[in-house]
C-alpha cells in the first residue's frame, strides 16, 4: 500500500501530519491505483466513469489531498441457485447407497432416545 505525508495548513487542533493510504487494500483490486484532481474528475467524468466501470479505481484529491475513492461496485451474490446447478453437483458428488447409509445410521445411534 502505498502512502503518503500530509499537513494541514490550518492552525486547528488536528493540524498535525498525518499518513493517508492512497491505494485501496488488496482486497478491492490488484491494480495501482490511480490518482486524479477533482478538477479532472468533473472535466473527464465520462471517461472516469467508463474506467471505473472496466474494474479502473481512482483516489479523488482536491488540492492534493485524497478525499475520495471511486472503484466498482462488485457484483450481487446470487440469492437461489438454480435447479439445474443443482443437479449438476449432485452428479458430480459421490453415490450414497441409502440402504447402507440407513444401516449405518442404524447401527451408530441408540434409536432408543
Amino acid at each position: 500500500m502505498v502512502a503518503t505525508r500530509l499537513t494541514r495548513k490550518d492552525d486547528s487542533p488536528h493540524s498535525r501530519s498525518c499518513t493517508v493510504a492512497i491505494c485501496s487494500p488488496k482486497c478491492y483490486n490488484a491494480h495501482v491505483t490511480q490518482t486524479i484532481a477533482q478538477r479532472e474528475l468533473r472535466n473527464d467524468n465520462a471517461r472516469v466513469i467508463d474506467a471505473v466501470a472496466a474494474g479502473e479505481t481512482f483516489v479523488v484529491t482536491r488540492n492534493g489531498v485524497p478525499v475520495a475513492e471511486l472503484r466498482p461496485i462488485p457484483p450481487p451474490r446470487r440469492k437461489f441457485v438454480a435447479r439445474a446447478d443443482l443437479v449438476a453437483l449432485g452428479a458430480a458428488g459421490p453415490h450414497v447407497d441409502l440402504g447402507q447409509f440407513t444401516a449405518d445410521l442404524d447401527r451408530i445411534v441408540d434409536q432408543r432416545l
